[in-house]
């Protein structure tokens, strides 16, 4: 049986936020050393994982009504195959978060000395076959 983690565990944890900034949500975000983990639903619960390395690009929007109650939603693309895009959606610190993010993204992608080149390579050879 897998242990449950304590919140203390995760470098960061927050919930998607909805009316006034309340995190009155099912979704949870939490970032760990090499992966971001996304859980959703109440009743159908879902948890989607992508490991830090895979991440290629993130990308802060802040809309009027998120500014006004101090979020942000991080756009994420990723070479993961079952989630090549995804949004980390209405979260205080938005910008901190991103930064924190994209930091331990390089530090993942030295320690297992991957490049984006690696991943650009891997979708052409992808593209390749397809024309076969």
């Amino acid at each position: 049986m897998a242990k449950k983690k304590n919140c203390d565990e995760y470098i960061w944890r927050d919930r998607k936020r909805i009316i006034f900034g309340l995190p009155w949500s099912f979704t949870v975000y939490m970032l760990e050393e090499e992966k971001l983990l996304i859980s959703s639903g109440f009743l159908n619960k879902r948890e989607d994982e992508v490991r830090l390395y895979r991440i290629m690009d993130l990308t802060l929007n802040r809309s009027l009504w998120e500014r006004m109650f101090g979020l942000g939603t991080i756009h994420c693309c990723s070479a993961d195959r079952s989630t090549p895009e995804f949004d980390i959606k209405r979260i205080k610190n938005s910008r901190e978060v991103k930064n924190l993010i994209s930091d331990m993204v390089e530090k993942q992608r030295e320690l297992k000395r991957v490049s984006n080149r690696e991943f650009m390579a891997a979708d052409a050879d992808d593209d390749h076959e397809l024309l076969d």
